[in-house]
């Protein structure tokens, strides 16, 4: 997968987010991001990473975000791998 196409799934994603009446607060909530990060910082890779970061902890948030773009569950980490500090070995 390339950057690009990690990106513009990645910006799908974050638009599925921001149209989630429930989980949008607690992203917000969680990163501290504002209505003027959101539309600011949408076209950031880094940003975008972190949204994912954020999907990820959660399997139903996964689930749904995948099910809504017509995604396999395991594409969000192919996705979160292409993408800035996606190679980094986490072991949490």
């Amino acid at each position: 997968m390339t950057s690009d196409q990690a990106e513009r799934i990645a910006l799908n994603m974050l638009a599925w987010l921001v149209s989630n009446d429930e989980l949008l607060p607690i992203f917000m909530g969680a990163t501290g991001a504002g209505q003027d990060t959101l539309r600011d910082r949408a076209g950031d890779p880094e940003f975008l990473a972190a949204m994912l970061d954020f999907l990820m902890m959660d399997d139903q948030w996964v689930m749904q975000a995948c099910d809504a773009q017509g995604l396999a569950y395991d594409q969000v980490a192919q996705v979160r791998h292409a993408l800035p500090g996606g190679s980094e070995m986490h072991w949490t």
